[in-house]
């Protein structure tokens, strides 16, 4: 996001992750939720699992169900999303949110927020316009 610097050659992906973890453990998908984020996965003889969010290598955009209330009162249909829909000046002026919201799910983009390329090594960071994760509030 705006201001964090980054870049495509910092990217962690999925595979770099599960890769890695395979040079000294075997980890097997565990299915999750139709609506998760993360990918699920445990080791054999191992207590616990891990997960993995792995939004830029392996997108979960076709089943999101996730929006996000800022700290500041602004509505996001999307982490990637440069839009926002300002539901505290609504509520503090007594105006219904209501509309506010389905029209803010209704312009969710098909893909993180609309700002991407198909592929992620099609990026160009410098086009991206958002906030800063810690001006979202995550």
């Amino acid at each position: 996001f705006t201001g964090n610097r980054w870049t495509l050659n910092k990217v962690f992906t999925l595979a770099d992750i599960l890769t890695r973890i395979a040079e000294q453990y075997e980890a097997f998908p565990v299915e999750g939720s139709p609506n998760d984020t993360a990918r699920h996965y445990m080791i054999p003889g191992h207590e616990g699992s891990f997960s993995v969010i792995s939004t830029m290598s392996a997108p979960f955009c076709s089943t999101c169900n996730r929006m996000r209330l800022t700290a500041d009162g602004k509505l996001k249909n999307c982490l990637f999303s440069s839009g926002e829909t300002d539901l505290l000046s609504a509520l503090r002026t007594g105006k219904p949110v209501t509309p506010l919201i389905y029209e803010t799910i209704s312009q969710k983009a098909k893909a993180l927020g609309g700002q991407f390329a198909n592929t992620m090594e099609q990026l160009d960071a410098d086009n991206i316009h958002n906030r800063a994760m810690i001006g979202i509030g995550g």
